[in-house]
Protein backbone atom coordinates (compact mmCIF):
# COMPACT_ATOMS: atom_id res chain seq x y z
CA UNK A 1 0.00 0.00 0.00
CA UNK A 2 0.86 3.17 -1.24
CA UNK A 3 2.69 5.79 1.94
CA UNK A 4 0.82 8.72 -0.63
CA UNK A 5 -2.58 8.12 -0.02
CA UNK A 6 -4.48 7.05 2.85
CA UNK A 7 -8.46 6.53 4.30
CA UNK A 8 -9.70 8.44 7.37
CA UNK A 9 -12.94 8.52 8.57
CA UNK A 10 -15.00 11.08 10.59
CA UNK A 11 -18.26 10.01 11.81
CA UNK A 12 -20.24 8.90 8.41
CA UNK A 13 -17.64 10.38 6.28
CA UNK A 14 -15.07 8.65 4.93
CA UNK A 15 -11.91 10.58 3.27
CA UNK A 16 -9.15 9.15 0.68
CA UNK A 17 -6.56 11.59 1.16
CA UNK A 18 -3.52 12.37 -1.32
CA UNK A 19 -0.22 12.92 0.49
CA UNK A 20 2.72 13.51 -1.28
CA UNK A 21 2.76 17.28 -1.01
CA UNK A 22 6.20 17.61 -2.48
CA UNK A 23 5.04 16.45 -5.71
CA UNK A 24 1.81 18.32 -6.11
CA UNK A 25 0.35 15.10 -4.97
CA UNK A 26 1.48 13.67 -8.66
CA UNK A 27 -0.13 9.87 -8.99
CA UNK A 28 2.81 6.95 -9.33
CA UNK A 29 1.89 3.60 -9.82
CA UNK A 30 1.54 2.58 -6.29
CA UNK A 31 -0.86 5.52 -5.61
CA UNK A 32 -2.85 4.26 -8.77
CA UNK A 33 -2.75 0.83 -7.15
CA UNK A 34 -3.85 1.79 -3.67
CA UNK A 35 -6.93 4.01 -4.48
CA UNK A 36 -9.64 1.70 -5.92
CA UNK A 37 -8.37 -0.59 -2.70
CA UNK A 38 -9.20 1.99 -0.05
CA UNK A 39 -12.56 3.21 -2.12
CA UNK A 40 -13.78 -0.37 -1.81
CA UNK A 41 -13.06 -0.12 1.63
CA UNK A 42 -15.04 2.79 2.39
CA UNK A 43 -17.53 1.61 0.50
CA UNK A 44 -17.84 -1.70 2.03
CA UNK A 45 -18.07 0.18 5.82
CA UNK A 46 -21.96 0.16 6.49
CA UNK A 47 -21.29 3.57 8.67
CA UNK A 48 -19.62 5.61 5.87
CA UNK A 49 -22.64 7.58 3.96
CA UNK A 50 -20.28 9.81 1.89
CA UNK A 51 -16.47 9.66 0.73
CA UNK A 52 -14.73 12.56 -0.44
CA UNK A 53 -11.32 12.28 -2.06
CA UNK A 54 -9.39 15.44 -1.59
CA UNK A 55 -5.59 16.58 -0.39
CA UNK A 56 -4.08 15.46 2.81
CA UNK A 57 -2.30 19.36 2.74
CA UNK A 58 -4.38 22.58 1.73
CA UNK A 59 -3.69 24.25 -1.48
CA UNK A 60 -3.56 21.36 -3.70
CA UNK A 61 -5.42 18.29 -5.26
CA UNK A 62 -3.15 16.90 -7.77
CA UNK A 63 -1.46 17.67 -10.38
CA UNK A 64 -2.12 14.90 -12.58
CA UNK A 65 0.30 11.60 -13.01
CA UNK A 66 3.97 11.05 -12.15
CA UNK A 67 5.28 12.21 -15.42
CA UNK A 68 8.94 11.45 -14.28
CA UNK A 69 8.03 8.23 -13.86
CA UNK A 70 6.20 8.27 -16.47
CA UNK A 71 9.08 8.96 -18.63
CA UNK A 72 11.58 6.80 -16.95
CA UNK A 73 8.99 3.64 -17.37
CA UNK A 74 6.72 3.78 -20.20
CA UNK A 75 9.72 1.91 -22.60
CA UNK A 76 8.49 -0.86 -20.30
CA UNK A 77 6.01 -2.70 -22.04
CA UNK A 78 5.05 -4.14 -19.36
CA UNK A 79 5.04 -1.33 -16.68
CA UNK A 80 2.79 0.33 -19.15
CA UNK A 81 0.09 -2.57 -19.19
CA UNK A 82 0.10 -2.52 -15.62
CA UNK A 83 -0.50 1.23 -14.73
CA UNK A 84 -3.12 1.67 -17.56
CA UNK A 85 -4.29 -1.49 -15.77
CA UNK A 86 -4.34 0.56 -12.84
CA UNK A 87 -5.31 3.97 -13.94
CA UNK A 88 -8.67 2.09 -15.42
CA UNK A 89 -9.47 0.31 -12.33
CA UNK A 90 -9.13 3.63 -10.14
CA UNK A 91 -11.78 5.88 -12.52
CA UNK A 92 -14.08 2.88 -13.29
CA UNK A 93 -14.01 1.90 -9.23
CA UNK A 94 -14.28 5.61 -8.01
CA UNK A 95 -17.13 6.68 -11.25
CA UNK A 96 -19.73 3.24 -10.11
CA UNK A 97 -18.89 3.22 -6.63
CA UNK A 98 -22.51 2.76 -5.03
CA UNK A 99 -22.26 5.34 -2.41
CA UNK A 100 -21.54 9.48 -2.97
CA UNK A 101 -18.50 10.43 -3.86
CA UNK A 102 -16.93 14.30 -3.72
CA UNK A 103 -14.09 15.63 -4.76
CA UNK A 104 -12.50 18.58 -2.62
CA UNK A 105 -10.46 20.77 -4.51
CA UNK A 106 -8.60 23.31 -3.46
CA UNK A 107 -5.57 23.53 -5.85
CA UNK A 108 -4.56 22.23 -9.40
CA UNK A 109 -6.79 19.75 -10.23
CA UNK A 110 -4.88 18.48 -13.56
CA UNK A 111 -4.46 15.22 -16.04
CA UNK A 112 -4.90 12.15 -13.69
CA UNK A 113 -6.19 14.38 -10.98
CA UNK A 114 -9.07 16.11 -12.88
CA UNK A 115 -9.81 12.63 -13.91
CA UNK A 116 -10.00 11.39 -10.49
CA UNK A 117 -12.45 14.82 -9.63
CA UNK A 118 -14.85 13.62 -12.58
CA UNK A 119 -15.21 10.00 -11.49
CA UNK A 120 -16.53 11.60 -8.12
CA UNK A 121 -20.26 12.71 -8.18
CA UNK A 122 -19.40 15.87 -7.44
CA UNK A 123 -16.79 18.87 -7.14
CA UNK A 124 -16.51 21.21 -4.56
CA UNK A 125 -13.68 23.76 -5.95
CA UNK A 126 -11.78 27.15 -4.20
CA UNK A 127 -10.92 30.17 -5.67
CA UNK A 128 -7.58 28.92 -6.32
CA UNK A 129 -8.39 25.72 -8.07
CA UNK A 130 -7.50 25.39 -11.75
CA UNK A 131 -8.94 22.21 -14.33
CA UNK A 132 -7.01 20.97 -17.39
CA UNK A 133 -6.30 17.93 -18.84
CA UNK A 134 -3.63 17.73 -20.76
CA UNK A 135 -2.61 14.57 -22.59
CA UNK A 136 -2.46 16.95 -26.04
CA UNK A 137 0.88 17.87 -24.62
CA UNK A 138 2.59 14.75 -24.50
CA UNK A 139 1.02 12.98 -27.80
CA UNK A 140 -1.33 10.73 -25.42
CA UNK A 141 -4.92 9.66 -26.60
CA UNK A 142 -7.01 10.27 -23.48
CA UNK A 143 -8.80 7.12 -22.51
CA UNK A 144 -12.45 6.58 -23.74
CA UNK A 145 -14.09 5.85 -20.42
CA UNK A 146 -12.66 8.82 -18.74
CA UNK A 147 -13.69 11.04 -22.01
CA UNK A 148 -17.04 10.01 -21.54
CA UNK A 149 -16.78 10.75 -17.66
CA UNK A 150 -15.99 14.81 -19.15
CA UNK A 151 -18.29 14.26 -22.01
CA UNK A 152 -21.06 13.38 -19.24
CA UNK A 153 -20.32 16.52 -16.91
CA UNK A 154 -19.32 19.28 -19.55
CA UNK A 155 -20.68 18.20 -22.72
CA UNK A 156 -18.95 17.25 -25.88
CA UNK A 157 -17.96 21.34 -27.40
CA UNK A 158 -16.38 21.91 -23.95
CA UNK A 159 -14.77 18.39 -23.57
CA UNK A 160 -13.12 18.83 -27.12
CA UNK A 161 -12.05 22.71 -26.45
CA UNK A 162 -10.95 21.31 -22.32
CA UNK A 163 -8.91 18.13 -24.58
CA UNK A 164 -7.73 19.95 -27.86
CA UNK A 165 -6.38 23.13 -26.14
CA UNK A 166 -4.76 21.02 -23.27
CA UNK A 167 -5.20 24.50 -20.91
CA UNK A 168 -5.77 25.18 -17.90
CA UNK A 169 -9.74 26.55 -16.24
CA UNK A 170 -9.76 28.82 -13.46
CA UNK A 171 -12.07 28.02 -10.82
CA UNK A 172 -14.73 30.38 -12.41
CA UNK A 173 -14.72 29.11 -15.81
CA UNK A 174 -14.77 25.66 -14.30
CA UNK A 175 -17.75 26.38 -12.41
CA UNK A 176 -19.26 28.48 -15.58
CA UNK A 177 -18.93 25.55 -17.67
CA UNK A 178 -20.34 22.78 -14.80
CA UNK A 179 -16.95 21.05 -14.14
CA UNK A 180 -16.90 22.77 -10.84
CA UNK A 181 -20.52 22.11 -9.14
CA UNK A 182 -19.73 24.77 -6.16
CA UNK A 183 -17.40 27.38 -5.75
CA UNK A 184 -16.55 28.23 -2.24
CA UNK A 185 -14.04 30.17 -0.60
CA UNK A 186 -14.11 27.50 2.46
CA UNK A 187 -14.20 23.92 0.89
CA UNK A 188 -13.71 22.62 4.17
CA UNK A 189 -17.04 24.37 4.88
CA UNK A 190 -18.57 23.63 1.85
CA UNK A 191 -18.10 20.16 1.85
CA UNK A 192 -18.95 19.83 5.82
CA UNK A 193 -22.31 21.06 4.81
CA UNK A 194 -22.67 18.70 1.78
CA UNK A 195 -22.06 15.46 3.69
CA UNK A 196 -23.86 16.61 6.49
CA UNK A 197 -27.31 16.89 4.24
CA UNK A 198 -26.48 13.71 2.25
CA UNK A 199 -25.66 12.27 5.45
CA UNK A 200 -29.46 13.10 6.66
CA UNK A 201 -31.49 11.80 4.50
CA UNK A 202 -31.90 7.79 2.74
CA UNK A 203 -28.77 6.14 1.86
CA UNK A 204 -31.54 3.33 -0.21
CA UNK A 205 -32.61 6.49 -1.90
CA UNK A 206 -29.30 7.58 -2.81
CA UNK A 207 -27.74 4.80 -3.49
CA UNK A 208 -30.80 3.54 -6.10
CA UNK A 209 -30.58 6.86 -7.33
CA UNK A 210 -26.85 7.20 -7.91
CA UNK A 211 -26.89 3.36 -9.71
CA UNK A 212 -30.04 5.12 -12.03
CA UNK A 213 -28.21 7.92 -12.72
CA UNK A 214 -25.60 5.65 -14.07
CA UNK A 215 -27.46 3.41 -16.07
CA UNK A 216 -28.61 7.39 -18.16
CA UNK A 217 -25.35 8.17 -18.59
CA UNK A 218 -24.53 4.22 -19.86
CA UNK A 219 -27.51 4.75 -22.06
CA UNK A 220 -30.80 3.57 -21.33
CA UNK A 221 -33.49 6.11 -21.22
CA UNK A 222 -37.01 3.67 -19.65
CA UNK A 223 -37.62 1.44 -16.76
CA UNK A 224 -37.33 -2.28 -17.18
CA UNK A 225 -38.53 -4.76 -15.02
CA UNK A 226 -35.85 -4.20 -12.50
CA UNK A 227 -35.96 -0.64 -12.17
CA UNK A 228 -39.69 -0.75 -11.52
CA UNK A 229 -39.53 -3.40 -9.07
CA UNK A 230 -37.02 -1.22 -6.92
CA UNK A 231 -39.73 1.77 -7.19
CA UNK A 232 -42.05 -0.49 -5.78
CA UNK A 233 -40.26 -2.40 -3.81
CA UNK A 234 -39.00 1.24 -1.83
CA UNK A 235 -42.53 1.64 -0.55
CA UNK A 236 -42.27 -1.28 1.38
CA UNK A 237 -38.23 -0.59 2.74
CA UNK A 238 -37.40 0.78 6.63
CA UNK A 239 -36.62 3.94 4.90
CA UNK A 240 -39.73 4.58 3.70
CA UNK A 241 -41.44 3.65 7.01
CA UNK A 242 -38.56 5.90 9.06
CA UNK A 243 -39.36 8.85 6.28
CA UNK A 244 -42.78 8.93 6.71
CA UNK A 245 -42.64 8.31 11.04
CA UNK A 246 -40.68 11.04 11.34
CA UNK A 247 -42.42 13.31 8.51
CA UNK A 248 -46.08 12.71 10.82
CA UNK A 249 -44.13 13.07 13.76
CA UNK A 250 -42.71 15.95 13.20
CA UNK A 251 -39.19 15.50 13.84
CA UNK A 252 -35.92 14.66 11.90
CA UNK A 253 -35.65 11.21 10.44
CA UNK A 254 -33.07 8.75 11.42
CA UNK A 255 -32.13 6.39 8.63
CA UNK A 256 -30.29 2.76 9.62
CA UNK A 257 -26.17 2.56 8.02
CA UNK A 258 -26.06 -0.07 5.01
Amino acid sequence: MSPHVRLEQDGPVARLLLDRADKRNALDQPMWEAIPVLVDEAMARASVRVLVVGSAAPGLFCAGADIAEFAAMTPDPDWRARNQAAIRRTQVTLARSPKPTIAAVDGDCIGGGCGLALACDMRVASPRARFGITPAKLGIVYPLHDTKLLVDVVGPAQAKRILYTAGLLDAAEAHRIGLADILADDVAAAVAELTAAIAATSPHSQQASKAIIRRILDGESDDDTASSGQFDASFSGADFREGVAAFLEKRKPHFPDR
